[in-house]
């Protein structure tokens, strides 16, 4: 029996409009996964950033979302006394609290996900052009 090829890394192309905000990339890795017609595998999703990151957060209540970034912003405040010269410490923290990468199950062609959950980008140094890597790997 052959085995299939390594499929390719693919980016998705991010605009984020504000210093902090989150935005539901679901659909996006979706497509990723459709494409590459993987029937039941991994799907890991990186940020290749040091100011943002990814969660798997409830989808229904935007208010979720809202309290994600309020509370982050109590815990880790951007006037903070920080020592790095670029003004963004907070969002580099921000960024390691929330982690860089998922690992999602493929099953049947489909992400494996709970009934509320999606896939958030997390931008903590805004606005700026962002990508996100997805590798999906058969097994």
């Amino acid at each position: 029996m052959d085995m299939p090829g390594p499929t390719p890394i693919e980016a998705i192309d991010l605009k984020t409009t504000t210093r902090d905000e989150t935005i539901d990339i679901t659909s996006l890795v979706r497509q990723v996964v459709k494409k590459l017609g993987v029937d039941a595998g991994i799907c890991y999703v990186y940020c290749p950033h040091t100011t943002a990151g990814l969660t798997l957060q409830e989808n229904s209540d935007p208010d979720v979302k809202k309290d994600l970034l309020a509370q982050l912003a109590r815990m880790v405040p951007r006037d903070a006394g920080f020592v790095h010269s670029e003004d963004n410490s907070d969002a580099h923290i921000k960024g390691s609290l929330v982690g860089s990468s998922l690992s999602i199950p493929i099953e049947k062609g489909k992400l494996l996900l709970g009934t509320w959950q999606a896939v958030f980008f997390c931008e903590f140094d805004g606005p700026r052009s962002r990508k996100v890597l997805v590798k999906v790997i058969a097994g």
